[in-house]
């Protein structure tokens, strides 16, 4: 036996005492596992088969792959925020970096919208999503654990009820005032809609579990953390607001831009799937989404969302 050999059995040995495990019996299971292979490990097979359409339409399946892959890259997203919030005390180098992972992959997101604005038939478009009726993508619950991770809770919520919610604020309370309320409720009745009401049946109780995790370590609360002269750090600070930017109003943007080519094509009634008014709740100029406003100037902030 070489010794590099005899090095690694030796570290083996000390890392199954610590959990009191024997280390033959790993090593005999070792000895009839199966070699690994690329479809095993990325399970491809089971991948592969989560594309159902409802309808005959092929136009369909470019639909419900492009939002499968965006859901994949939101959970990219969520574990590398979960990463950065949770570490006790991370460096400037390692908060840059994992915000530049994190608008790398909004970025992907971003330009992917091609996919959609120009990756499908009009036609087919205004014929299958009246299958989909009332699901919207306003229900993707991975995109709101994002913004509640990202920002100060005071930040998501609509500009008509800013003034009247703080720290102190239950966070059930605070919930019923999220910009993106006022895309399924009409605040004069105080009704809701069925597509949130389903949404917040499903998740709501996640949601404020989440809302409190990240209270106190959301990603503008860990830069506030750092010590004063990090938070100068120029790259630092071109992270934040580089992000700050793609998720709000770029990707906004992008998608918004995508809907535009099908709901108003003149082909259909003009309204969203799930009933939403969707050009006031997606447009960054309406709720002014914006995770870190501290670090925009005056003009900046006013200017948000104009002129796109």
């Amino acid at each position: 036996m070489n010794n590099q050999t005899s090095n690694l059995l030796d570290a083996l040995e000390e890392k199954f005492k610590a959990i009191d495990q024997k280390t033959n019996t790993h090593l005999e299971g070792l000895l009839w596992s199966k070699p690994i292979t690329y479809w095993d490990y990325i399970q491809t097979d089971a991948l592969l088969n989560l594309q159902t359409q409802r309808t005959v339409l092929p136009d369909e399946m470019v639909f419900v792959m492009y939002h499968q892959v965006n859901e994949l890259l939101f959970k990219m997203i969520l574990w590398e925020i979960e990463q950065l919030c949770h570490s006790q005390k991370p460096s400037t180098e390692f908060f840059t970096e994992k915000l530049r992972r994190i608008s790398r992959y909004f970025d992907m997101l971003t330009t992917s919208f091609d996919i959609m604005g120009d990756g499908m038939e009009v036609a087919q478009y205004m014929k299958f999503r009246n299958t989909l009726t009332p699901a919207s993508g306003f229900q993707s619950a991975q995109y709101r654990l994002i913004e509640f991770s990202s920002t100060d809770l005071i930040n998501l919520i609509d500009y008509r009820f800013r003034a009247s919610i703080d720290r102190n604020t239950p966070y059930s309370h605070a919930f019923e005032h999220l910009y993106w309320q006022a895309a399924g409720k009409d605040y004069e009745t105080g009704k809701k809609s069925f597509l949130i009401l389903e949404f917040e049946r499903k998740y709501k109780e996640k949601f404020l579990a989440f809302m409190q995790e990240y209270n106190t370590i959301n990603i503008w609360q860990k830069f506030k953390q750092l010590p004063q002269e990090d938070q100068k750090n120029e790259n630092l600070v071109s992270a934040m607001r580089h992000y700050d930017h793609t998720v709000n109003i770029t990707w906004v943007m992008g998608h918004l831009n995508a809907a535009r080519k099908y709901i108003d094509s003149g082909q259909g009634s003009g309204e969203a799937t799930g009933g939403s008014d969707w050009k006031k709740y997606m447009h960054p100029k309406y709720q002014r989404r914006i995770f870190f406003p501290e670090l925009w100037s005056e003009e900046e902030l006013k200017n948000w969302g104009e002129g796109l």
